[in-house]
Order: structure tokens, then sequence, then C-alpha cells
């Protein structure tokens, strides 16, 4: 479904700034893979979620998505493959539009916009029944200013439009990172099912150790651009937080964030 071959990416090269970001990435996922991401700080990580989505190009190498090439597509141009959520619950929405102007967007992601009304009486059933499943009253709330929102509605709401098209490819930036521990829990829970509802392909980084090993079905571990554990199945089933301690215990040099060690 998902297939980096050869990947590379250099910031500022020929330059003191020169940083090697990604270094000959090979990754494949199977399709309803669900992987998890996690590694040292300045690993590479968001940089593979940003050459995968299109945002940046990688220097060397392909991305193919469902047997497509797509590795010089923008990232408009893989909007019809690829939801993403990030980090900041800002990010995937727009304040100042409405939640049903907001799922009427993301409904016609990477499609042809033309002069039609965005939001039939239709549409309006089926975001209520969508919101519904979020569990926090907003199917109720249609007409409200997605800027009104918590942070934890917000998120809510950015992977839902991030889903609810059905992507070959689901991109999750440590989305829960900027939530308290309820809310986080709750993205996170949301998060399995409608990963499982939709039958996606997904790519999560996240800094959580305990997220990064109870969900999804294979867990890859990322330093200085590469990627230096890869553990499925049965093998990441029986995968304790100490043994990924233990893992970047082994990195020379490797730095752990506060988020991380208290994750």
């Amino acid at each position: 479904m998902l297939q980096l071959t050869g990947i590379s990416k250099t910031f500022f090269p020929g330059t003191v700034n020169e940083r090697r970001a990604l270094v000959d990435i090979d990754l494949h996922l199977k399709e309803r893979d669900f992987v998890t991401v996690i590694g040292s700080n300045g690993a590479g990580k968001s940089t593979l979620l940003n050459i995968v989505s299109g945002s940046i190009r990688a220097d060397q190498g392909t991305v193919a998505i469902g047997g497509r090439d797509v590795t010089k597509l923008t990232d408009f141009q893989c909007a019809s493959y690829i939801g993403r959520v990030f980090q900041n619950p800002s990010a995937g929405t727009a304040p100042h539009m409405t939640i049903k102007e907001n799922l009427a967007v993301a409904q016609q992601r990477g499609r042809r916009r033309g002069l039609r009304l965005a939001v039939t009486k239709a549409r309006r059933e089926q975001f209520k029944q969508e919101l519904a499943t979020l569990e926090q009253g907003l199917e109720n709330r249609l007409d409200d200013w997605v800027g009104l929102l918590s942070g934890g509605q917000r998120q809510s709401l950015s992977l839902l439009m991030a889903t609810f098209t059905h992507p070959q490819i689901l991109l999750l930036d440590e989305h829960t990172a900027a939530l308290d521990p309820q809310r986080a829990a709750l993205v996170t829970r949301l998060t399995a099912e409608l990963v499982e509802r939709h039958h996606l392909t997904t790519l999560m980084v996240t800094h959580n150790m305990e997220q990064a090993l109870t969900m999804g079905n294979r867990l890859i571990m990322m330093h200085q651009g590469k990627i230096i554990m890869d553990v499925a199945g049965e093998e990441k089933a029986a995968m304790k937080v100490p043994d990924l301690l233990a893992a970047f215990e082994n990195i020379r040099g490797a730095e752990l964030s506060d988020r991380t060690l208290l994750a």
C-alpha cells in the first residue's frame, strides 16, 4: 500500500547547518498495517511523514501509494490519497468556519469543486451521524464556529475529517501530544476505532512509549535518519516500556525528550 524506497533528505546541504534528516530509508506498509514510529529527537520522524504527504520532496528515492508513484506530487495533489492529523489542534481545521463547513471542505479533499450547494440536507444528516461517533455532542453544534471548540474537540474533529473520506494512507503526527491526559486518552481511543472501522493503513509518530506499544500491529524506531528497529506481531505484543527504554539507552548519544521519558 505504501512503499518508500531509498528515501534520503538533507536540509541546508553544503552549509554549516547541513543536517541529514533521512538516510536511505526503505519502508513498506501493507494494506491495513498500523505502524507506530518512535525515536530520538531529530530522528527524522516528522520529515518522513512530510515526504509521504508531499509537503517536502526527497533528495533521492521514491514514494508509491497503492502502486502509484507519488514521489513528485505536492501535498495538494496527494490530498485524495492521504489524510493527516497534526500535533497542533488548530492546524487541521479552519476556526472561522462552522463545523459543517469544515466537514464539507474535508469531504471534497482532492476532488474538483464546482458551484453547488456545499451542505445539503443529506450531507447535514451524514455529518451529524459521523459527529455522533465522537461522543462529544458536536452533532448538535453543526453551525458553531470551530474556533469555539476546545483543543480536544478540535483534534477529534480533525481526526474525523481526516478519516471519513477513507484515504489510502492516514498520517498521525503526534496528534495527542498537545492534549491533557483525559482528552489524549479519548482521541487515542477514537483513533483506534476509526482506523478499524474504515480499514485504514496508518503511520503514526508518537513520543508516548505506551501508546507506541499498545496501538497498531507494528513499531519502528528511528535514530539519526535511519530505521534501527522494526518489530511486529507477537514480538511487538511482547514488548514493554522498559524494553524500549533499553533500546534507546543502547543508542550512543541519543537524547530522549522529557515528554518521552514521562510517557
